[in-house]
């Protein structure tokens, strides 16, 4: 799904797909979740939000029912096998 980068403290993008109703947040901490059946008005809200992170807070985080995504790319597989090992 493709992100918007935006500026928050906490978030670093936003995706939505309309069709699936999944909203896609990744953290700057890395962590990336999907968010479901998020209505487009929820994810509009959001964008429009001047603090984004607040509004997660309130509208998002506690109210829609969410899964994280696997990290992809060069290292995820190397942190994978660090991890096979504690």
């Amino acid at each position: 799904m493709k992100r918007l980068p935006v500026s928050s403290r906490g978030l670093k993008s936003i995706g939505y797909d309309p069709k699936t109703k999944i909203l896609e947040i990744e953290f700057k901490s890395k962590l990336l979740a999907q968010y479901f059946d998020v209505p487009a008005s929820t994810y509009e809200a959001l964008m429009l939000a001047d603090s984004k992170g607040a509004y997660f807070g309130a509208y998002i985080r506690d109210v829609y029912s969410h899964q994280r995504v696997k990290e992809k790319g060069p290292f995820a597989q190397i942190k994978a096998m660090f991890k096979s090992f504690s």
